[in-house]
């Protein structure tokens, strides 16, 4: 189970914004598509990760004029990516111990995707009760 199978289900469209997008324009894109963050890409290469919790930090220090700064005053950089050959279960686990939400997907240099904890969560939940029900369906033919 790596996460190229969530991809393949998932689909590989990832919104992005450039840093020197304003902080205006990433938090319009966050809400117009409802999603929680987005990957900061300049030239091909994702160089940082814009989440709600970047704009709460900077609006609790600048208020209001931090939706003037660009998306690169306060990202989160670097990035923490992975590539579609990991296992989803340490996907899982290097979330948890970074405690972070997203990761990027990148395979040969290029952005191919972006998977949530929620992703990993739901197709674990799905393998494990596939399993579950294959094991059953054995034990009663059996």
């Amino acid at each position: 189970m790596t996460i190229a199978a969530i991809l393949r289900g998932k689909g590989g469209d990832v919104v992005q914004v450039r840093s020197t997008d304003t902080v205006l324009s990433a938090v319009q894109l966050l809400a117009d598509r409802r999603i929680g963050c987005v990957p900061v890409v300049d030239d091909g290469e994702v160089v940082g990760i814009f989440s709600e919790r970047d704009l709460v930090y900077r609006v609790a220090t600048d208020g209001a004029a931090a939706l003037d700064h660009p998306v690169g005053d306060l990202m989160t950089s670097p990035a923490i990516t992975v590539d579609d050959k990991m296992q989803v279960i340490h996907g899982l686990s290097l979330m948890t111990k970074r405690r972070i939400r997203h990761l990027p997907v990148v395979v040969d240099g290029q952005l191919v995707g972006l998977i949530s904890i929620g992703d990993l969560v739901k197709f674990r939940i799905d393998s494990i009760e596939s399993e579950a029900s294959a094991l059953r369906d054995y034990i009663q033919t059996a």
